[in-house]
This record gives C-alpha cells, structure tokens and sequence, in this order.
C-alpha cells in the first residue's frame, strides 16, 4: 500500500520541481529581454515628434461659467489655463522604454512632462464633473464628462454616470458611442469599463 503512495509522491515532487525551473527560466528570460530593450532603447537617438497628437482644452466649450463663484471651480479652471498654455499627450498605456524606442531617449524628459500634463488634466475633470454633479449642475456635468471621453480619459465614474444619463433619456446609441471610446484606451481600467458599460446597457 506504501508503494503506489511513494510513487505518487515521488512525480508529484518531480513536476513541482519541473514547474519551478521552468518558471524560473521564463522569468530569467523576460528579465534578460527587458534589459536588452532598454539598452536598445537608451542608446536610440532623438527622432521627430510628429506623430504626437496634442491635446487642446476648449475652455469656450466647457462650463467654466456654472457656480464660477465657488472656490473649487475657480481652482479647476485655474489648472486647465495654465495646462492649455502647455503641450499635453495622452501616453497611457506606453512605458519609458516603449517612448525612448519611438521618440529616442533624448525626448523623454519632454514626453514624460507632457503626459504628467495629461494626467493633471484628466484628474482636474474628474474632480469638476463630480462637483458639478454633486451640486446638481447635470447638464454642465455632462459637457465635462463628454470632453473627457473625447480625449480617452479612463475616467471610469464618467462612463458610468454618461451611461446611466444615456440611458435614462433613451439615448442607448450614445451608450454604443461610449464603448467605442473605452475599446480605445490603452489603460488598466480598460476592461473594467467596458464590464461596466455593458451592465448598464444590458440592465
């Protein structure tokens, strides 16, 4: 009765040893690549920034009149017109090395202020569409949110409250319109708000 059990025992221990090398050599590996590709990307030289896609604030578009004599929409518009003196990009989703590769090592430090310009800029919507929202201001609410969506901000409370609003004034053709917007998006939440959108539209 020992015997089958021993055996059992003894290719258990052998494939769990087995799955450890070969973790290990995978992870050596995927190490060794990183490492490879950011020596290639450090020594790449500085190449045109023609392809960037800048981001431009509409502020004659947007509600910067609604409760302007409040201080936190005061402090919100402040941000947005010292951004729109800038360049922004949106760089979600790329990492250092993949923009050294594209754009040549010398452009980071330009590439990087410009995308910390567009985090800035998507956190200062998020935060006015909520205020605006909490205060009962829908409509100017929405013109924010719409905004965010057009420049692929992961804003996932912007997707869910422009789908629920959708859907409430039987406008279900935008809610198709917003999960083509987040199909796009290169970030982590990706997935996260096409799962949301979908409940929404299926509720």
């Amino acid at each position: 009765m020992k015997y089958p059990f021993f055996a059992s025992f003894i290719i258990f221990i052998f494939v769990l040893t087995h799955g450890i090398r070969r973790n290990r050599r995978l992870r050596d590996k995927a190490e060794q690549d990183f490492w490879e590709r950011e020596e290639q990307a450090n020594a790449t030289r500085r190449k045109p920034l023609d392809d960037l896609v800048y981001v431009r604030i509409p502020l004659e578009e947007l509600p910067v009149e609604v409760l302007s004599d409040t201080e936190e929409v005061q402090g919100f518009v402040q941000v947005l017109k010292a951004l729109s003196g800038d360049r922004i990009v949106n760089l979600t989703g790329y990492t250092n090395t993949d923009l050294k590769l594209r754009y040549g090592a010398p452009n980071l430090p330009d590439l990087s202020r410009m995308d910390e310009n567009f985090t800035l800029l998507v956190q200062t919507l998020e935060k006015w569409a909520g205020f605006l929202w909490e205060q009962g201001e829908t409509e100017a609410s929405v013109r924010v949110m719409e905004y965010e969506i057009s420049i692929r901000a992961d804003d996932g409370s912007a997707y869910r409250r422009l789908a629920r609003y959708y859907r409430d004034r039987g406008q279900d053709y935008r809610i198709e319109e917003l999960v083509n917007a987040a199909q796009e998006l290169r970030s982590l939440s990706k997935n996260a708000i096409l799962r949301s959108l979908s409940e929404i539209r299926e509720g």
